[in-house]
């Protein structure tokens, strides 16, 4: 009849209007992001959406990032792994590949080299090299989390630590034709430069603090 709007027409398997699809989605609790889509199906629940909040600001220490800087020949390569508090970073040299298990049988060793009282949580961007990401959580008792694809800006600490580290070595650099001692020798001036955005302060001044408070609690 004129004048009068027709029912809603059910859609197949339910009720409702035509256009809903899906059920809504409940609320995300505070302070947390909504999964990314995009994510790699091995690291869906591993995701930056479920980090613990105080990561986010770098103020509560123990919340690192960590990445991969690939040489020139692109089989070598280096682990780059930095404290968001102290500017702290670790490093390795892997001389002819950057597979999974080469990555995460370094990443264990590195991570032995500080007390595991300053180790809470490890961000990562999607790479292949950390699929075994689970096993390595197992053996370290140390989660990783995942930035969403193509989301850089969500390790800024490591992504500004990398740039430092190619002052030492550009891009190109081929790092077989690189040495452990030189990458030592790099990772230690890094680490004793004074900062401004620690207030003048060394990232290993600001580490052994943190070390100090977390070994004495």
């Amino acid at each position: 009849r004129p004048g009068r709007r027709r029912p809603a027409r059910p859609v197949a398997g339910g009720e409702g209007p035509a256009h809903r699809t899906h059920p809504p989605h409940p609320p995300l609790p505070a302070g947390r992001r909504s999964p990314s889509p995009g994510a790699r199906a091995g690291y869906r629940g591993a995701t930056i959406s479920l980090r613990p909040p105080e990561a986010d600001e770098g103020a509560v220490p123990g919340h690192w990032e960590g990445d991969l800087i690939i040489g020139g020949d692109s089989s070598s390569a280096l682990i780059t792994l930095v404290e968001r508090t102290s500017r702290f970073v670790l490093i390795s040299r892997l001389a002819d590949n950057h597979r999974t298990r080469t990555v995460t049988d370094a990443l264990k060793s590195m991570v032995d080299s500080l007390p595991r009282a300053v180790y809470s949580t490890i961000t990562w961007d999607q790479g292949a090299e950390m699929a075994d990401h689970a096993a390595f959580t197992l053996a370290t008792d140390i989660k990783v989390h995942f930035a969403d694809p193509h989301s850089p800006w969500q390790r800024p600490t490591n992504e500004n630590t990398n740039g430092l580290i190619r002052e030492y070595f550009p891009k190109g650099t081929d790092f077989t034709d690189v040495t452990d001692a030189q990458v030592r020798a790099a990772r230690g001036r890094l680490n004793r430069r004074p900062r401004e955005v620690l207030n003048g302060q060394t990232p290993t001044e600001i580490l052994d603090t943190i070390i100090n408070g977390a070994t004495t609690t």
